[in-house]
């Protein structure tokens, strides 16, 4: 529709996100005009209210925790991606009204894998069982051929990994967190853990490791993607998957193909030099 437009994250906390930075250097690289992109302070209990408010000048949503899940009540449908763990962290609307969700995490890492050189592999290893490697798993499902080692801390979040892998249809073994310089064998390791979680596994990086996705990207490096890299090994980061899942929701919000990645690449990395 003519006249401005408004896109937002929502989430809480917030304040910490660069969501605003990444979407803003789009419009800008691809003059749009009056197109608008804040971040909003929203918990699960505050949600259908903001929804409420949202008027036809809204083009779309991006969502982080704990939104992601207690959105799908609000919305008139959901992709096939989203479905497939329950997640929705992109909400695109149209002028008629109508909500759908999507989720980007999950492409978003395939495609920051595939930027790096690392299309397919035998196995693969999770450090962490929380929310975000549930789609990890459904990113794996799309890039390994063979088992997926999970590490855990609890065996509620072995349960809920196990309950994942049959749901994902992908073969998955779940492993004590006291093994877990094993996985750092692995020929793609995916850490979805807090930081300062893996600080204690950098000491067992090998001399010569395959690739590690660590999806933290503040503070960058972590004290295990540091090592690894420094061995020489493939390093995909937190901000790689933060810009191409950005890069999707801006695609599907404005309706512009492609979105300027590398823009929006150069603004997160200027933004988190700056704090």
């Amino acid at each position: 529709m003519p006249g401005p437009r408004r896109a937002a994250v929502l989430g809480s906390p917030i304040a910490h996100s660069l969501s605003p930075v990444l979407h803003r250097a789009a419009y800008a690289e691809l003059g749009l005009e009056g197109w608008t992109y804040d971040r909003f302070e929203v918990d699960e209990a505050a949600l259908p209210g903001f929804f409420e408010t949202l008027g036809p000048e809204w083009a779309g949503l991006s969502l982080t925790m704990p939104l992601k899940r207690a959105v799908i009540p609000l919305l008139d449908g959901i992709s096939e991606t989203a479905a497939s763990v329950d997640a929705v962290n992109t909400v695109v609307l149209t002028e008629d009204g109508r909500r759908t969700g999507d989720n980007t995490d999950i492409p978003g890492m395939v495609a920051a894998l595939h930027e790096h050189g690392i299309d397919k592999v035998d196995t693969a290893a999770i450090l962490g069982a929380g929310a975000t490697a549930s789609s990890a798993l459904a990113a794996l499902s799309r890039v390994c051929t063979g088992e997926i080692v999970v590490h855990v801390r609890s065996e509620a979040r072995a349960d809920e990994m196990r309950q994942w892998a049959e749901r994902l249809d992908v073969t998955v073994r779940i492993a004590a967190w006291d093994d877990a310089e094993e996985a750092l064998h692995a020929p793609l390791v995916v850490s979805t853990t807090p930081a300062g979680v893996t600080d204690a596994l950098a000491h067992a990086v090998p001399e010569r490791p395959a690739a590690l996705f660590d999806v933290l990207y503040d503070p960058w490096p972590t004290a295990l993607a540091a090592r690894w890299s420094a061995y020489g090994g493939a390093v995909v980061s937190g901000l790689d998957l933060l810009v191409h899942q950005a890069v999707l929701q801006v695609e599907q919000m404005t309706g512009r193909s492609p979105a300027p990645l590398e823009a929006m690449r150069r603004a997160g990395e200027e933004a988190l030099a700056a704090r």
